[in-house]
């Protein structure tokens, strides 16, 4: 869900300058590049109320590059292809850039926009789209160039909220922890996760099409010509907050929906594990809204919850004004700040989360039934007053007593968005570990 949150604690969540190893106590450098950029991602995620980002992407000069609503691009043929999940439908030159302005590429770094298949929570195939990203430097490290599955945070629901688009634009507010991910030599592939730039509602926080949208861009990423990947390639995944769940899930599905998969280790941060608590801890708040935004997300992918049934003209109303928003935008803005502190009675005649057929469908995609099939670092703030510690810690117990091996890390001073950026040299050295073929130490 979203990286928000207020300055309490941004002295004490001061980045180290070396990451040290989760498992190991030793220290791996962080390049000076990653430390200036995380900083100015800790200023930006501390400064606004909610750090998302819409704006423009393509393979020529960016500002004449229409938004994926217009961009034909992301409309996939109808019907679609014959194919498995994670073949490549079309593909083009992009660019990767941290530059709103000049909108300058990194020239170290080779990017696709990519469209490729996938399959809804209902196991429906779809098409989805979404960036590859590989160093042009040559792999030095053990064995072959790793990639990196990334699974980004909240942004919205709208089209331009797609990061394929905005991390062509310079104004993608995780551009700076994937560029740090380029910087240790990984491939990056990043998910638009299902209908954000293409066609269709995007299904917000269901875990079961995340997870499979973030394992199918490995799969893309491996198949899609000039990479240099192949399916003998170690493959990681890292998500904080909305990615936190899409990394949770993925750690869950792997084994029996992409087996072939050669992953290596998974991060999942600040995840939001059990929709029906953080919507319970939603309710109320200063960001209620992205429960809201969840409601819209499964009505999509479950179209026998009916949404709008349940809605009062307030509901009805705010729904229609909500379907393109990110929540970095004018009308994201004025949504959160006008619904802050609301309760879901306020817009619905009856709370859909008191209905068992909405508590069906929220359960499904509860994590903790299935045992990951890789190591996992879950990592959590202490003090996280948007995706309730406790869940997550609910998740810990249930992934150790299926057996995971886990490493559970707690940051006691730490609230959502001090989270996203604290994580980071934790989640580089559990990677790089993983990749380099060391064993993780569970602390379960």
């Amino acid at each position: 869900m979203a990286s928000s949150e207020g300055t309490a604690g941004a002295r004490r969540n001061r980045l180290p300058r070396r990451a040290r190893s989760v498992n190991k106590g030793r220290s791996s450098p962080v390049s000076a590049r990653t430390r200036r950029g995380l900083r100015a991602l800790m200023a930006t995620c501390l400064g606004v109320a909610l750090t998302i980002t819409p704006v423009a992407a393509g393979p020529a000069a960016a500002d004449t590059v229409p938004a994926p609503a217009d961009d034909p691009f992301y409309k996939p043929p109808t019907p679609l292809p014959d194919g498995r999940p994670g073949d490549i439908i079309r593909s083009r030159a992009s660019v990767f850039t941290l530059q709103p302005i000049r909108k300058t590429p990194r020239a170290d770094v080779k990017s696709w926009q990519v469209l490729y298949r996938s399959q809804s929570a209902t196991g429906e195939d779809i098409a989805v789209s979404g960036t590859v990203l590989v160093p042009t430097k040559p792999w030095t490290g053990t064995g072959g160039r790793p990639l990196l599955s990334y699974a980004v945070g909240t942004r919205g629901i709208g089209d331009s909220c797609a990061p394929s688009y905005t991390l062509s634009q310079g104004t993608d507010y995780e551009g700076l922890i994937i560029s740090a991910a380029l910087d240790k030599g990984w491939a990056v592939a990043v998910t638009d996760m299902q209908g954000l730039g293409t066609p269709g509602m995007h299904t917000y926080e269901v875990g079961r099409a995340q997870g499979k949208a973030v394992l199918d861009i490995a799969r893309a990423a491996q198949r899609l010509p000039g990479t240099g990947l192949n399916e003998q390639t170690p493959v990681g995944v890292w998500g904080y907050s909305q990615g936190g769940t899409s990394a949770g899930w993925a750690a869950e599905l792997a084994a029996s929906y992409a087996p072939e998969l050669n992953l290596k280790g998974v991060v999942a941060g600040g995840v939001p594990a059990d929709l029906i608590a953080v919507a319970e801890n939603l309710e109320g708040s200063a960001t209620v809204a992205l429960a809201f935004l969840a409601a819209v997300g499964y009505d999509a992918a479950y179209p026998e919850l009916k949404l709008e049934n349940y809605l009062n003209d307030a509901g009805r109303k705010l729904l229609a004004s909500s379907q393109d928003i990110c929540l970095a935008s004018v009308d994201g803005i004025t949504t959160v700040i006008g619904t802050a502190f609301s309760k879901f009675t306020d817009y619905a005649t009856v709370n859909p989360l008191t209905t068992e057929t909405w508590r069906r469908r929220l359960n499904e995609n509860k994590l903790g039934s299935t045992r990951p099939s890789a190591p996992v670092l879950q990592v959590h703030g202490r003090i996280d007053a948007i995706i309730p510690f406790a869940q997550a810690e609910t998740l810990r117990k249930n992934w150790c007593a299926l057996g995971a091996d886990l490493t559970w890390k707690v940051y006691p001073l730490a609230g959502h968005a001090p989270g996203i950026v604290r994580q980071v040299p934790d989640a580089l050295s559990f990677l790089s570990d993983r990749f380099a073929g060391l064993p993780a130490q569970s602390n379960c």
